[in-house]
């Protein structure tokens, strides 16, 4: 027997915006949010390019700071993502 389902609502980037909570992690893709619980090794992978990237622009005295909590917009998508690590010269981020 095939039940019924309700397909879930999509919704815009925007939308997702208005929608986030300050706590957990959440990704929108392709218009459907998706909650990311990143653990184990990948953490560990993550911690070591944060120091490795940090190291890299004190050292080439570049102006980039590596952002924690950045969603980034992908272009021509209703998706949006929360990278582990981002570096960003300071004129480049939008509140």
């Amino acid at each position: 027997m095939i039940q019924n389902q309700a397909l879930p609502k999509l919704i815009t980037f925007n939308e997702f915006l208005d929608w986030k909570p300050e706590n957990g992690h959440y990704e929108l893709y392709k218009g459907m949010i998706v909650e990311m619980q990143p653990k184990g090794k990948h953490e560990e992978i993550s911690g070591f390019l944060a120091v490795e990237l940090a190291v890299f622009f004190r050292q080439s005295k570049l102006s980039y700071f590596l952002l924690k909590q950045a969603l980034i917009k992908v272009p021509n998508e209703n998706s949006g993502y929360l990278p582990k690590n981002c570096g960003l010269k300071p004129p480049l981020l939008r509140g």
